[in-house]
């Protein structure tokens, strides 16, 4: 198995003086995911979680409803097969599907384009924003959180970040409950792997859709961020950072709460804020 870091050579400089040293980096390799044998897609992640990996990004690429379309998710053993990589075994995984999804391989395969999502920029290679939007109702979940849980939320997502620890250069997602309790996390290279990470452990446990958890990420939020946790049924999503313009967007016209600086004990509300219950701090209403 491939580290999630390593050790690197660095000159370290301090004070306009430089000294031989030792850097922990986090690891980037590519994962090949194949559906059946077949090139589907390649994801530049850090190691680990990779078949909970593979099942949220075919979720939120929408080739799986849930977790009846999975068959089997398996490390391949061998390098056979076209790949554009060089792909050492265990960077590659094959998924056998199952229900209607493996019904529509043929059609999957043959819509699909290979691409590369790289770990910065989410679903590369999608020729419009209108072809990644889901097909489904407004989420409708009626629960909501206290503010005081939610700015508690950073401080608990960092607690959870071992490989941070060594590195300082990964990115998180968790999901927790209304009471603030951590039910999963995962740490990535690309803040959409690690949503898929958690979204994917989920699935292969058959506890979609996730509408009784918030989804809370460590960086900025994106429209991919904000639709993958759609499409899992997770009704509120929080970030330590900012959303983009077209999150926002998305949260609106799929009934996500979305809030974002959740930092230094306030946060924003961009969208859908009857899920938030505020407490004794009132939360700032200007936007950063």
């Amino acid at each position: 198995m491939v580290d999630a870091f390593r050790r690197i050579g660095v000159t370290r400089v301090r004070s306009d003086a430089g000294a031989a040293a030792t850097d922990r980096v986090a690891t980037e390799e590519p994962l090949e995911i194949r559906l059946h044998g077949r090139p589907f897609a390649v994801i530049m992640r850090t190691p680990g979680a990779d078949r909970e990996l593979a099942a949220g990004f075919l979720l939120s690429e929408r080739v799986i409803a849930g977790a009846a379309d999975l068959g089997a998710i398996e490390f391949c053993t061998h390098r056979s097969g076209p790949t554009s990589l060089p792909m050492r075994a265990e960077n590659i995984v094959n998924v056998t599907l199952a229900g209607n999804a493996a019904a529509r391989l043929d059609r999957i395969i043959g819509e699909r384009r290979k691409v590369t999502t790289h770990s910065s920029c989410g679903l590369c290679g999608r020729l419009t924003i209108d072809s990644l939007r889901a097909e489904a109702p407004p989420l409708d979940s009626r629960w909501t959180v206290g503010s005081q849980v939610l700015t508690s939320l950073p401080d608990r997502l960092r607690a959870s970040q071992s490989v941070f620890d060594e590195t300082g250069g990964l990115h998180a997602a968790g999901l927790f409950t209304a009471d603030g309790t951590l039910e999963t996390a995962a740490e990535d290279v690309g803040r959409h792997n690690a949503v898929d990470k958690v979204v994917g452990r989920m699935l292969i446990r058959q506890q979609l859709p996730l509408s009784s958890f918030l989804l809370f990420v460590s960086g900025r939020t994106s429209f991919e961020i904000v639709q993958k946790a759609f499409l899992a049924g997770l009704s509120i999503v929080g970030a330590v950072s900012a959303p983009s313009t077209l999150a926002i967007d998305l949260a609106r016209e799929t009934g996500v709460t979305l809030l974002g600086f959740v930092r230094g004990g306030g946060f924003n509300i961009y969208a859908h804020g009857h899920r938030v219950a505020l407490e004794a701090q009132p939360v700032s209403s200007q936007v950063n």
